[in-house]
């Protein structure tokens, strides 16, 4: 039987059959094709290497090169198909990736499953809060404390609001801290993940449960904790008919992240004063100099026994994000693992970036976990994006997982988090396709 996959007649047949599929889709390719299929794997193969140096040259240039590298990157796969098609092939082509397709369906369907404790354990929300206290920031997500009447129904259910305003700046930390002295037990807040971080190390300093309101532009820590994110008013439900999820809480040079610590090419683009008006001028305008390595320090980075020489890029997230994800856009299936998600990305050239195409076994990727991560670097400050704000931090930068800190509570009823959908791993599908039957 394999680890953490009931074999079953059903999966054990599936698992058969995407074998026999994929053999079929290479034999459809030799036997209709003959000597020709090698050219059409030669084909594919080149033009999937353009248009990943394609895409290389589209961020690291400017001017009419990157434009080119744009429109060499959209018509290669036209060019493959132009080509199938005077060969002749195209049908070929359509009917092998076909089959693959199909062994790779009944390869998902046979590890259905294979990932059984993707969610995160729920405890008792005991004892009830009796007095809540909840920080708001009115322009936070376009508004949305104000859209959604956020302050009127917290207060409605007995806690108290403070009302980011003015125009100087506000120390939520402080204002975090002081209402826990003065007897809060219980803190929340409805902003950005940046805000959500800073409250929730307050919570757990002083070991008080922490609501968060999905009221920020992306709100990543809400979508991991399976909050919903189109309604904030929703996470409200937490104080009323709640549960316990015991998180972890990521630590960088003291100070706590929810989501993701990031350096080098991602946290020099969110420094630029023009990231928050315009993200995507502003990372296309800022990369070039950056891939080409004329901005930025040169950074080294050592994951517990690891050590990770002058990544261009480099993501410390609290709980590993989604395989393949390099850039903490994907999801966590789960925030108490009690370990650091680490990725390394180093890009140099259009081979390096045609390399990545490889993932996790790149040349120019570096995929780990790990319990602490320490950052060098060249010069003795470098910016670091700090769940998307941009902080000048003194090198070495030290980050780290405190396990289990913080108590969040959730609403009993809440979108949760969705089923992940099963990778094909191949050894494992072996296994089971060789499993014997019980007794």
């Amino acid at each position: 039987m394999t680890p953490g996959v009931e074999s079953t007649p059903t999966r054990r047949w599936l698992a058969r059959l995407s074998f026999v599929l994929a053999g079929a889709a290479i034999v459809i390719l030799l036997a209709v094709a003959g000597l020709k299929s090698l050219a059409m794997l030669a084909v594919g193969l080149a033009a999937a290497l353009a248009s990943l140096a394609a895409a290389y040259v589209f961020l690291s240039r400017r001017g009419p090169l990157r434009w080119l590298a744009l429109a060499v990157f959209v018509l290669a796969p036209v060019a493959v198909i132009v080509v199938y098609a005077f060969r002749d092939l195209l049908w070929v082509a359509v009917l092998s990736a076909a089959v693959w397709l199909l062994a790779g369906t009944c390869a998902r369907l046979a590890l259905a499953g294979y990932q059984p404790d993707w969610r995160m354990p729920e405890h008792p929300a005991q004892p009830a809060a009796r007095h809540p206290y909840l920080i708001m920031n009115p322009k936070s997500g376009g508004g949305k404390v104000g859209k959604f009447n956020l302050k009127a129904k917290a207060e409605q259910l007995g806690a108290e609001v403070f009302l980011i305003g003015g125009s100087e700046p506000v120390d939520v930390a402080k204002v975090a801290r002081e209402a826990a002295e003065r007897g809060a037990d219980l803190l929340g807040v409805a902003g950005g993940d940046g805000t959500q971080a800073l409250v929730a190390g307050i919570a757990a300093e002083h070991g008080l449960p922490f609501v968060v309101i999905s009221a920020g532009t992306r709100n990543h820590f809400a979508l991991d904790l399976g909050l919903d994110r189109e309604d904030p008013s929703a996470c409200l439900g937490a104080l009323s008919d709640g549960v316990e999820l015991r998180v972890d809480l990521g630590v960088i040079n003291g100070r706590t992240f929810v989501n993701n610590a990031s350096f080098g090419a991602y946290a020099e683009t969110v420094e630029t004063p023009a990231y928050r008006a315009d993200k995507l001028k502003t990372t296309l305008n800022t990369l070039p100099e950056l891939l080409q390595g004329h901005r930025g320090a040169r950074l080294r980075a050592r994951a517990d026994g690891t050590q990770i020489e002058a990544p261009q890029a480099l993501l410390v997230s609290n709980n590993p994000y989604g395989t393949g994800d390099i850039a903490g856009l994907g999801r966590r299936m789960r925030l108490d693992r009690g370990r650091l998600g680490v990725v390394g990305v180093i890009v140099g050239s259009a081979r390096q970036a045609a390399g990545l195409l490889r993932g996790r076994h790149s040349a120019g990727l570096a995929m780990l976990t790990a319990r602490q991560v320490e950052i060098t670097a060249d010069t003795p400050q470098i910016p670091v994006g700090v769940d998307g704000e941009s902080v000048l931090l003194s090198t070495p930068v030290t980050c780290a997982i405190s396990p289990g800190a913080l108590r969040v509570w959730v609403p009993r009823d809440r979108p949760g988090i969705p089923a992940p959908k099963p990778s094909v791993n191949w050894s494992v599908l072996r296994r089971l396709a060789g499993a014997s039957r019980p007794g």
